[in-house]
């Protein structure tokens, strides 16, 4: 056994002083990540400071048509939430993919941005890493590495980052929102919350010590578009992204030629991968999937054994872009 402190926060400010009183500390939400890693020896936090039960469980719809989602949400709660389900299907959808109904029932919006990878490599002290232990090595880049990035890593690390919601939340331009102690907060958008690895892989994310994740944000959908969630596994439940893929599309009813489209992958890297290379080749053409091989994929770094990514990831986002167009509004016809 472990000894650790609990503290039991009532409010945020309380929560952040709690940390600072408490170097090395973690704040605990649902724990189905962060409990496993310290039965495991990954994770030995000083303290918990339990921030559950904190008034940030609510899903609130925003003057603009936008949502307001608390940290302490639980997933299954925000999947079934009817806004989300109209609005952002492809985020209901994402939930609806991840874990088990349990977990679901106990994982919360910012827990589940917050989970570390599943690498092996990571979860086991008897073999080096540098995400557990900085200089330490990689022993997945030449180990078994089937289920590694191939786009975006470094020398250091070859993990990928687990979330199915945050490939959604970053295809929608949603927001992190964090609470920094002294009433003050900020703001991060969704694609740029989580780090690539380059020469610091143990930071997962930009959060800066101490702070809270308090919300997600939610921009109001455009007029139109429609979305859509794939993902491809190796069992039909429970299982973790070999590769995914997130798709907001908006024709033009007109000549069917893409208004706007935002696409982000998972399972390919150390974080959900917006693919702006892709985005600005398709935007105001008719939806072309190879732009998706040739402007993205293209840029890829596969190791020995997890090349098949690519030619699944381009499977999983023509579909989704052939499904997108054919059920669109006014679209002349499916590629």
């Amino acid at each position: 056994m472990r000894p650790f402190a609990y503290v039991r926060a009532t409010s945020l400010q309380e929560a952040a002083d709690a940390y600072a009183a408490h170097p090395g500390s973690r704040y605990l939400g649902g724990g189905t990540n962060l409990v496993d890693l310290m039965k495991l020896g990954v994770e030995t936090p000083g303290a918990l400071i339990d921030v559950s039960r904190l008034p940030l469980a609510e899903i609130r719809e925003l003057p603009d048509g936008g949502l307001r989602v608390g940290a302490t949400v639980r997933n299954s709660d925000l999947a079934a939430h009817p806004l989300v389900r109209s609005r952002y299907p492809l985020l209901s959808r994402a939930l609806l993919a991840g874990a088990s109904g349990q977990l679901r029932n106990v994982a919360t919006t910012g827990g589940n941005l917050l989970q570390r990878t599943r690498c092996g490599y990571f979860q086991d002290l008897s073999t080096p890493c540098n995400k557990r232990e900085p200089g330490s090595g990689c022993g997945a880049r030449d180990g078994l590495h089937r289920d590694h990035a191939v786009l975006g890593h470094s020398e250091h690390c070859i993990a990928t980052h687990p979330s199915d919601m945050a490939v959604a939340l970053a295809a929608l331009d949603a927001e992190v929102e964090l609470y920094g102690g002294a009433g003050t907060t900020r703001r991060v958008a969704a694609a740029e919350f989580h780090r690539l690895p380059g020469d610091r892989p143990e930071d997962d994310t930009v959060i800066r010590p101490g702070e809270i994740v308090t919300a997600v944000l939610l921009p109001a959908p455009a007029p139109g578009a429609v979305s859509l969630y794939r993902k491809a596994r190796e069992r039909a439940s429970y299982a973790f992204a070999l590769a995914s893929v997130a798709v907001v599309l908006d024709l033009d009813p007109g000549d069917g030629r893409v208004r706007r489209i935002a696409l982000a992958f998972g399972g390919l890297a150390h974080r959900p991968w917006r693919a702006a290379a892709a985005e600005a080749r398709l935007t105001g053409a008719v939806p072309d999937p190879g732009a998706v091989r040739d402007a993205e994929l293209a840029r890829a770094r596969p190791l020995r054994d997890n090349a098949y990514k690519l030619p699944l990831a381009r499977h999983l986002a023509c579909d989704a872009i052939a499904e997108l167009t054919g059920a669109h509004p006014g679209s002349p016809a499916t590629p």
